[in-house]
């Protein structure tokens, strides 16, 4: 790009200021990783709705009865994070519906939440899953377009740097 003008877009990342790293539901001071041998850290977009559910009841807290972010209560500010992006909800209204509430409400709810969110993306998975045909259609009809555009770069790079074009 430096020698022959812009060709190759680099890419910028997005990465929100808030909720860049979800934290393990077992141990917040790691990230929560798919990766992980424990499968009771981390959601799983295919996870059953009950098995998101128990894994957010089970998700480590504190001995506190205060619904309230503090970045020291690691696990709890772990789940108000999550909710929060899950429902698009700030901190503070979070921590005002909760008011005078238990832990295991706050839980129930986020679970439900966490279910709702991943319910179409599941369906959808569902879906596609039944007709492998189609699946195969979308992957052939993506692969002519990246050689498309792939072609269509080569050749303008080609023409740049004074090669010869391929045919």
């Amino acid at each position: 790009n430096n020698q022959y003008s812009d060709t190759f877009v680099i890419p910028e990342p997005y990465i929100s200021d808030f909720g860049a790293r979800i934290m393990s539901l077992q141990d917040p001071k790691n990230k929560m990783s798919k990766s992980d041998d424990n499968l009771n850290n981390i959601i799983s977009l295919l996870d059953e709705p009950a098995v998101i559910k128990n894994k957010i009841k089970r998700a480590v807290t504190d001995s506190e009865t205060d619904i309230v972010f503090d970045e020291k209560r690691e696990g709890l500010a772990n789940l108000l994070t999550i909710y929060s992006i899950a429902t698009g909800d700030n901190i503070s209204k979070i921590e005002d519906n909760y008011k005078g509430k238990m832990y295991s409400d706050f839980k129930t709810d986020l679970g439900d939440i966490i279910v709702e969110l991943l319910a179409p993306i599941q369906k959808e998975y569902a879906l596609l899953m039944k007709d492998k045909g189609h699946i195969e259609t979308i992957l052939q009809n993506g692969a002519e377009k990246a050689r498309n555009k792939a072609y269509k770069t080569l050749d303008k790079v080609y023409r740049k740097i004074g090669l010869i074009k391929r045919k």
